[in-house]
Formats: C-alpha cells, structure tokens, sequence
C-alpha cells in the first residue's frame, strides 16, 4: 500500500515538473513572439501567415527536446524560416496573385494596430518586390539581411552549402535594390542618414532609435548586431569618427565615408523601410572598400 501511494506521489512530482517546464518555456517563447513574428511577416507579407508560422514554431518546440539548445531565439528563428520556407514554396505550387492586386492579408484575429506597425516596419513596396524572389532567395535575404543570421544555419535551413546560401542572398539583394531604384527617394533617405549621423556625432541614444528600425541588423568584419538598443549603443560609440564621416553616394545608394588623408578608412551603407534604417553594413577591409564606387555629397 505504501510502495502504491509512493508511486502514486512520483507520478503527480514528475505532472507537476512537465508542467513548471511547460509554463517555463511558454514564458520564454513570449518573449521572442514579437521578433518571430517580425520574421515570418518579412518573409510571407501576410500577419495571418506569419501568426500561423509562429503558432507552428511554438508546437514544434512544444514537441522538441531542448534542454540542450543553448540559443532558444536562434533557435526558433531557424524554425520559423523552416516554416516559412515550406509555406513560400506551397504557395508557390497553387500559383500567385498578380503583383499589381497584391496586398498583405489580415490578421486571422484583425487587431489593426498591431498590423499597422508590422506594416509601417517592412513597407509595402519592400512586400511587393521580395515577393518576386524564390522562396530559396527571400529567406537567405531576409534572414540574413535583416535579422543576421549566418549563412551556416541559412545553408542549412535550405539544405545548401553556406556558400551557396551567400550567392542566394547576394542575388536576392541585387535584385532587391535594382526593383526598388526607381522608387528610392535618395533625399529623404539623405535626411534619415544626416539624423543619423548627427545624433552618433553627439552620443544622442534616443535620437539613434529615433531613425533605427527595432529589428535593425548592424553588419561588420567583426560580426553582426541586431536590434535598435545595441545597434545605438554600437554608433553612439562611433562619435569619434562620426566628427569626420561625410555623406555619399556608395554604389549610387546612400550611406557614410571616413577619409583619412583622402582616402576611404570606413564606409557605411544603409537599407531602409518606411523611414527607417533596417541595415547597417560597415565596411573596413581595404579589399573590400576598393571594389566601392564612392562620391562625397
């Protein structure tokens, strides 16, 4: 009778630790909601879609075994590039709506002032023109581009080498930029870098997040830093070298040069969505800055 009530005892402390598990890792998926949703919007541009994805990447973690996963949000970001790859190509199967009745879709639950951020963050014209990438192409350029995911991990979402991953998005990003020329508005973009400069030249932290959109990617040789907190606090450490950055046109988009005696020590790049700076690139290898066609304004 005893061994049975022991037993018994077992069973409801091994219920009751699943379920302190459970709620644990509930707790932590909702705090990396927002930056998966962000995600899956990039790369489906439809908040149902994207509220879909997120709700497959929580069953899958639900399902997984995880105590080994040291990076839970890279993690999860990889799941919901999975998810999204795998919607992307279904998509793709059933044929496409033409671009010019385009539209991202509702929510499934509308609340309008969450899309209408999700919406002001990407911009519809970026929407449109990623949507006339592969799907292979839209996720190592959203990925990588915006969120800063190594190609490594991008490699193997696509079941591709990592170098082939690279080619992906370089494609990706050439045709991003080409489709969107016609529609850039260099002065407005000027504006945005001239703020953005201004506020790195005197430390000004909330000025930065002023024109940093919250899922800003900040590339280097050094590596990559994501999000508009850490990428402020990263370019309000450049206020040295923001005294002597000037404004220019690099491969005719817009972005920032430091001259040291006359020639480029640093140049910055930039992507933009409604307004907002998306990605950083930061560019010091003199290899690199030689392949650059640069003009001061």
């Amino acid at each position: 009778m005893s061994d049975q009530g022991s037993d018994q005892y077992g069973e409801r402390h091994d219920d009751g630790d699943r379920r302190a598990d459970r709620d644990f890792l509930a707790d932590r998926f909702e705090g990396y909601r927002g930056h998966l949703r962000s995600v899956a919007y990039r790369m489906l541009g439809s908040a149902a879609e994207a509220e879909d994805a997120v709700q497959e990447a929580w069953f899958r973690l639900h399902r997984s075994d995880t105590r080994e996963v040291e990076n839970l949000g890279g993690w999860l970001t990889t799941v919901v590039g999975r998810v999204c790859l795998d919607m992307l190509r279904s998509r793709r199967t059933r044929g496409e709506e033409p671009l010019d009745t385009w539209r991202p879709a509702p929510s499934a639950e509308p609340d309008p002032a969450q899309d209408a951020v999700l919406a002001d963050s990407v911009g519809v014209a970026l929407l449109v023109v990623l949507d006339t990438l592969s799907p292979a192409e839209r996720l190592a350029f959203v990925l990588h581009d915006l969120f800063g995911v190594p190609f490594e991990e991008i490699g193997g979402i696509l079941g591709r080498s990592p170098a082939a991953a690279r080619q992906l998005a370089s494609r990706a990003r050439r045709r991003v930029r080409g489709a969107a020329a016609p529609e850039t508005d260099l002065a407005r973009q000027r504006e945005v870098v001239d703020a953005f400069l201004a506020a790195a030249r005197d430390g000004d932290f909330d000025g930065l997040l002023a024109v940093l959109d919250p899922d800003v990617v900040a590339r280097s040789e050094a590596g990559v830093t994501s999000g508009a907190a850490a990428v402020a606090a990263g370019a309000a450490g450049f206020a040295r070298l923001a005294r002597i950055a000037r404004p220019a046109l690099v491969d005719g988009a817009t972005g920032l040069v430091v001259l040291v005696d006359g020639r480029p020590e640093r140049v910055l790049t930039f992507a933009f969505a409604a307004d907002r700076i998306t990605v950083v690139d930061i560019v010091t290898a003199p290899d690199r800055l030689a392949d650059l066609t640069i003009e001061t304004t």
